[in-house]
């Protein structure tokens, strides 16, 4: 078995609004965080936040796992008005990236061999839009093309990386772990 992270991920400048968001989620919207919403008030939910770059504010938290991440950002794009990238990436062998907006699923990408496809039966994009897709990451032409034909997930993972300057390596069952995430996100708790 290989390694696997989820994460989530908000094309925005406004760190404030952001974390005002992530707030409501944890108080009114718990269960997709795996929270019974009378937990949620009598536990502190922690997610960890970093504003990765002039464009993109990173969240981890310990819910998110390929099968949640998904459920989260379409919630939490319901709460603030822009655009929700999820990663998630399991055992090397997937990389699926979703866009949301509005409680909407926007595009959609699986990065994975043939063969994984074939074992995984239902393995398919919800909706393909890479119109979409190039314009909320913010990609050359070129360089778009390039990355949607990786069928390497760890490849897709680097490549994407570079072309939105944020490493998407990232999880927060690695935060103890891991000097630079550490460094690099704030603990948050709602």
């Amino acid at each position: 078995m290989g390694r696997s992270f989820a994460n989530l991920h908000i094309k925005s400048k406004n760190l404030e609004k952001t974390v005002e968001a992530l707030r409501e989620l944890s108080k009114e919207h718990a269960i997709v965080l795996g929270e019974q919403n009378n937990e949620a008030q009598e536990n502190k939910v922690v997610m960890y936040v970093s504003k990765s770059n002039e464009n993109w504010i990173s969240v981890l938290h310990e819910y998110f796992v390929w099968g949640t991440v998904k459920k989260i950002g379409k919630t939490l794009s319901q709460l603030i008005d822009e655009p929700v990238m999820t990663a998630g990436y399991i055992n090397e062998e997937i990389f699926e990236l979703s866009f949301f907006e509005y409680g909407d699923i926007q595009a959609e990408r699986i990065f994975c061999e043939q063969w994984t496809r074939d074992e995984y039966e239902e393995l398919r994009e919800e909706l393909l839009n890479d119109d979409y897709l190039r314009k909320a990451l913010d990609i050359r032409d070129q360089d778009f093309d390039d990355f949607i034909s990786i069928t390497s997930p760890p490849q897709a993972v680097d490549k994407l990386s570079e072309l939105v300057s944020m490493s998407l390596w990232c999880d927060s069952e690695w935060i103890p772990h891991e000097e630079t995430l550490r460094k690099r996100f704030g603990k948050y708790e709602f």
